[in-house]
């Protein structure tokens, strides 16, 4: 099997879990917390991000391993004909998004589903996920100083603030149910917005390669998603410390 053959098998795959995750996510969003649905699309939501992610790992280093070949589209290009900026964009930084992904992913399904011993939350696989994820941001932010993509380096801070406050609660010694819920909060919201963020990026490049660079493409999920992170965490808050009591 060819090495484009494979990818675009994987692309097939990516949309297919990624477009479900992306529609499922509004109903917990949107919907009443804590209700069935909520339980059973959250849980939709979750390992669809994970296979998206987890598929996302393959298309990226297919394109490693053969940036031309995957994306003989853009050999004439005037942007991505050299080869080192389609293994940048699509490369290693589509690596990254997806170890982002799978790591907002878990951290929030397991903060919700540990909810009695808050210690599993630091098992051996989530302590190895903040690790990793680190690794990639490191790397995506040294490889977009090697071919000079500044959004590259920009976005490389998302996953240094994601696993410093993974960590920062995972450490605490006993998080209140407010703390627990809002942590949920960030990362499944966290997880949505990496998403989107990879969906209208990387598949604008199939019909307007520039598209994929524009600052546009990667503020609005980005705004979109941390708004609702805030405007839901607040609201839990409000919810279950009436009387102005801190999170703990």
């Amino acid at each position: 099997m060819s090495s484009h053959t494979l990818f675009e098998i994987l692309v097939a795959l990516h949309i297919v879990t990624g477009a479900t995750g992306l529609v499922v996510f509004w109903v917990p969003v949107a919907g009443r917390k804590g209700g069935t649905n909520h339980r059973r699309f959250g849980t939709l939501f979750t390992m669809t991000m994970l296979a998206t992610g987890s598929v996302a790992v393959g298309i990226s280093l297919t394109t490693l391993y053969d940036p031309v070949g995957t994306h003989p589209h853009l050999v004439d290009h005037p942007i991505f004909s050299d080869p080192a900026m389609i293994s940048g964009i699509f490369g290693w930084m589509m690596l990254y998004l997806a170890i982002l992904t799978v790591n907002l992913a878990w951290q929030g399904w397991l903060v919700i589903n540990n909810r009695r011993d808050h210690s599993r939350n630091r098992a051996w696989h989530n302590l190895l996920s903040q690790l990793i994820l680190t690794v990639a941001s490191v790397n995506c932010f040294w490889q977009g100083w090697l071919i000079q993509q500044p959004m590259m380096m920009g976005m490389s801070m998302v996953g240094f603030a994601t696993v410093a406050t993974n960590l920062w609660f995972l450490y605490r010694i006993t998080p209140s149910p407010v703390a627990r819920i809002r942590e949920h909060i960030k990362a499944l919201v966290g997880a949505g917005i990496s998403v989107y963020t990879a969906f209208f990026a990387f598949g604008a490049v199939r019909l307007v390669p520039e598209l994929a660079l524009t600052p546009a493409l990667w503020a609005v999920p980005l705004v979109v998603g941390l708004t609702l992170i805030i405007y839901h965490r607040r609201a839990v808050t409000l919810r279950m410390a009436p009387a102005g009591a801190a999170a703990r």
